[in-house]
């Protein structure tokens, strides 16, 4: 495969924009510098579809070195830097963004994911003018630690009180027998509670689809408004570059790395062909855009503003 200059690379290049850019838009909170000099980041972004509002919120971000030793595993060192750097981004470290996504419609607040803890979720809801009280629903789209570490507080009450919890019959099913610790501690006391979803199941507006490989029982959503729909793929893909722009690419995180690869080609496929717009869970904040079938992969476009309009 050439990674000669490419068109697919041009179109990635300027997918790290709206993180600068989004500052002062309708519908985004910019937080408090990180303590020590950290950059200043958003907190949260919305968008409609009719009358369905959706917004991303943002949980928590950091820098992680050494991302070839998550992404591209099966790809060589020259090969990772070439690509990383056509795309203008340094192949020796990299920011992870985590994104829950409020969804509202018909008087629900449904929030899909809870960040890596309590603190983080309550602040990023607190900043979108949310309580944890006001969660009607918690969708799971699987059980890794950064998707259920805000399910409880620190001291072991349920964080969202009010809210009915849903997972994958498949996805729990997997945990429950791997004698996880952030499982046990975090999913665990709400089983008896848990109402369980599969492929094609609704909860309000969004409707479930089967995306194994990344974890066994890994689901997205679409959300479906007056004017259109949304895809919630969670973490089909990783990276706009490393895993949107190169689907075949191994990530240490996919449980089962061929499935993964084929997941990722059939969702970003289906994103592609609908040309729906699309948030996933660690894409640049506010984690939002589209996918472009370019070359023998997929470009990343970042939303700018098709849905604020």
């Amino acid at each position: 495969m050439s990674h000669s200059i490419s068109r697919r690379a041009a179109l990635m290049a300027g997918a790290a924009l709206p993180l600068a850019a989004s500052a002062g838009l309708p519908g985004t909170a910019t937080a408090q510098a990180a303590p020590g000099g950290g950059v200043e980041l958003p907190t949260h972004r919305a968008f409609t579809l009719g009358d369905v509002t959706v917004t991303t919120l943002l949980s928590g971000s950091r820098v992680v070195p050494d991302p070839h030793s998550i992404f591209g595993l099966n790809v060589d060192d020259e090969t990772f830097a070439q690509v990383s750097e056509e795309n203008f981004i340094p192949s020796d470290e990299a920011r992870f963004f985590f994104n829950p996504v409020l969804v509202e419609a018909g008087g629900n607040v449904i929030l899909v994911d809870t960040g890596n803890d309590a603190a983080g979720i309550t602040a990023a809801l607190e900043a979108a003018g949310k309580q944890p009280s006001d969660v009607t629903h918690v969708v799971l789209t699987h059980m890794h630690g950064d998707h259920i570490g805000g399910l409880m507080t620190e001291g072991g009450e349920k964080t969202f009180a009010n809210a009915s919890h849903h997972a994958g019959r498949v996805e729990f099913d997997h945990w429950a027998e791997q004698g996880n610790e952030g499982f046990k501690a975090k999913v665990r006391p709400l089983e008896g509670e848990l109402q369980f979803i599969e492929d094609g199941d609704t909860v309000g507006p969004l409707t479930a689809m089967a995306a194994f490989g990344h974890t066994p029982g890994h689901l997205v959503f679409t959300v479906t408004g007056s004017e259109g729909e949304l895809l919630l793929m969670a973490d089909t893909a990783n990276h706009y570059v490393w895993s949107v722009g190169e689907p075949d690419w191994h990530v240490s995180f996919d449980s089962d790395k061929e499935m993964a690869v084929e997941t990722r080609r059939r969702v970003l496929s289906m994103a592609a062909e609908r040309k729906m717009p699309v948030i996933g869970y660690h894409m640049p904040f506010p984690g939002a855009g589209y996918v472009m079938a370019v070359d023998d992969g997929f470009a990343w476009v970042p939303h700018s503003y098709q849905l604020t309009l």
